[in-house]
């Protein structure tokens, strides 16, 4: 969509001209500016339903702080489109989520005015907490806010920074709780504005902080926080912020986060306020756009879609994604095995679920977004005999990484992790490629990884891992599997590997959805006269030890594959294996190397990292022949 189309967001060069416009001029600013997310994420795709829910609080936040010297944090980043537009980055809004494009995440080398990256939730409040004091330390200007929404309050990290907030009694430090109705609901009505009114207007806050003041050089500490008790008493005799006054936080709201006036007015007012304030905003999710206010779920973060109906654009495939593979097989198997539950941390739909919660709504546990909790609430399930199934993306077991090692595997609990999006996951970037839990997960000791080559494989791997009494992980990607799904399951026998193809000198041990891009390599070379053994390497620990000794004895080259880090990963596994037995093989390694990866869709990464199957052909040719020609010499 050309921005000439817009009468408002076309002449404006970003926030810095928002007090030159007329209240009648905003408001079209924010119809045009929910437009153009609409137009660009219906190609691009990118988390609509959460960013259209907060054009007017950004706009009204723009136009009270100026971040060249305030400090706005916007928890997880998927809320900051308008954020974006109005800061700089209007032209390039239209590549969000591109290859070499604008980050869909919040992304401080990507502009000045991204004060915190984050992709992961509920750090906002830790992170201007910290700016915050950095300021004080420096005696420096400004103002430190923190947006925090859609579902964020749910974790831990949250209430950590607050508690410590409220312990340190910063001035001049916000949290925003952007409530869009998907995590908290609190009462709203005129009495709860007409308080607000009260709690924020001057006429109450100035004879309010003197009055404390006074108390507190009369009566010192004690006689302060007494006054404080009385005032948050009555205060939650009207308002549902009793939680974080108790906190430390003086709670204003909840204020309707539609209105640009009133937002406007409350955020004027919470400036000349001391101590650290708590803004609760009331928001739509999907504001403006039909579609996203009707299902908010699917168009928190959705793929292309057709901007006149809202469905979603989807390629013809043949084969489910393997999120649904496993949600299938995980409910045919708990129809014969009640000690099976599931657990998500809030990621019900995505990890395929959502049968399983219908079918057996007693056995299936959302959590919200606490991914400690969720291991460790694993934990306990298992431990009264039960088998639970904890279903993580991969970039999100990271923060439940203490758990895994010390509530789970130092126990050895059959708690079994069911890793989705592992590997490059494209669009949606460094924060949530699943490219470390091979390597987190290989320095843990008693877990069990694995992962599998095709449908069939992932149902007999989540079979075994029932039948198993340890912890186990199994890794597979984001979109669409591969292969057919048969019927039944069978057990694989721990830590073996099997033979695909035979080949000579040269072996590929492959790992998931390298397995295919494997057999593709060894096409590619069996024309340029090389023959390569390619093997299915579903068991990344404990490694099939084995047949790797005869593959060492047999095979001088050897190559690995894998959707993950270089950095511990499998590779380096077999790499420790051959330097510690004293063998001599030539190895290739292929896998992500030792920096973030950007986004984009997953072919143009790996194709930038020299990781499609022809280019690994390439690099197996000029590496034999080179050791050859050295040999010779």
């Amino acid at each position: 969509m050309p921005l000439e189309k817009f009468k408002i967001l076309n002449k404006i060069k970003d926030y810095t001209d928002l007090p030159t416009l007329t209240d009648e001029k905003l408001n079209t600013l924010i119809e045009e500016i929910r437009e153009y997310i609409i137009e660009t994420t219906s190609k691009t795709g990118g988390h609509i339903g959460p960013s259209l829910g907060v054009v007017e609080l950004t706009v009204a936040l723009l136009l009270l702080f100026d971040p060249k010297v305030d400090r706005i944090v916007w928890d997880i980043g998927h809320q900051a489109y308008p954020y974006k537009i109005l800061t700089g980055r209007k032209e390039r809004f239209k590549t969000l989520r591109q290859y070499k494009g604008i980050s869909g995440f919040l992304k401080k080398a990507e502009s000045p005015y991204d004060h915190f990256g984050a992709g992961h939730s509920s750090t906002s409040i830790s992170a201007s907490l910290g700016m915050r004091v950095a300021k004080d330390l420096k005696n420096e200007e400004g103002y430190t806010i923190a947006i925090i929404g859609d579902g964020a309050m749910t974790a831990g990290e949250a209430f950590e920074g607050l508690n410590n907030a409220g312990w340190l009694d910063p001035s001049k430090f916000i949290v925003i709780l952007n409530d869009n109705q998907m995590s908290i609901s609190p009462n709203v009505g005129a009495i709860y504005t007409y308080f607000n009114r009260i709690i924020t207007n001057q006429v109450f806050q100035k004879p309010r902080q003197k009055l404390k003041t006074i108390i507190e050089k009369v009566f010192g500490k004690q006689g302060s926080k007494l006054a404080r008790k009385i005032e948050e008493y009555i205060k939650g005799l009207f308002a549902p912020g009793i939680l974080f006054e108790e906190l430390g936080f003086t709670y204003v709201g909840p204020v309707d986060g539609h209105d640009l006036k009133n937002l406007k007015n409350t955020l004027e007012n919470i400036k000349y306020m001391r101590g650290p304030i708590l803004l609760h905003v009331i928001t739509q999710k999907g504001k403006g756009y039909k579609p996203a206010e009707d299902n908010p779920t699917p168009f928190h973060g959705i793929s292309p879609f057709d901007k006149i109906t809202g469905v979603p654009i989807k390629k013809t495939s043949s084969n489910p994604s393997w999120s649904k593979v496993f949600g299938k097989a995980l409910v045919e198997l708990a129809e014969k095995d009640e000690r099976i539950v599931a657990i998500t941390p809030a990621m019900k739909e995505g990890s395929g679920l959502t049968m399983f919660s219908e079918k057996f709504p007693n056995r299936f546990f959302d959590v919200g977004i606490a991914e400690q909790h969720a291991a460790t609430f694993a934990g306990g399930l298992a431990v009264e005999g039960l088998k639970p199934v904890a279903s993580f993306y991969s970039t999100f077991l990271q923060r439940a990484y203490d758990q895994v090692i010390h509530d789970i595997a130092l126990q050895n609990l059959p708690v079994i992790f069911a890793i989705d999006r592992a590997g490059l996951v494209g669009e949606d970037g460094p924060t949530h490629h699943g490219v470390y839990d091979i390597s987190f997960l290989r320095a843990c000791p008693n877990i069990i990884i694995s992962a599998p080559k095709d449908a069939q494989e992932l149902r007999n791997l989540l079979y075994t891992a029932i039948k198993t009494d340890k912890p186990f992980a199994i890794r597979y990607p984001r979109g669409e599997s591969i292969g057919q799904e048969n019927k039944g399951f069978e057990f694989i026998k721990i830590g073996s590997w099997e033979i695909l193809e035979e080949g000579k000198d040269i072996v590929f041990l492959a790992v998931g959805r390298y397995v295919q891009k494997a057999l593709k390599v060894k096409e590619i070379l069996k024309k340029r006269g090389f023959n390569i053994t390619v093997v299915n390497a579903r068991f990344i620990r404990p490694m099939d030890e084995e047949l790797l000794i005869k593959l060492l004895n047999t095979h001088q080259y050897i190559i690995t594959g894998e959707d993950g880090t270089l950095n511990g990963g499998f590779g380096s596994a077999i790499a420790e294996y051959i330097l510690d037995n004293g063998y001599t093989n030539k190895l290739i390694r292929f896998g992500i190397p030792d920096r973030f990866i950007t986004h984009g869709k997953v072919s143009q990464l790996e194709e930038e990292l020299g990781l499609l199957a022809n280019q690994i052909a390439e690099k197996i040719e000029k590496f034999i022949t080179k050791s050859k020609l050295k040999k010779a010499l």
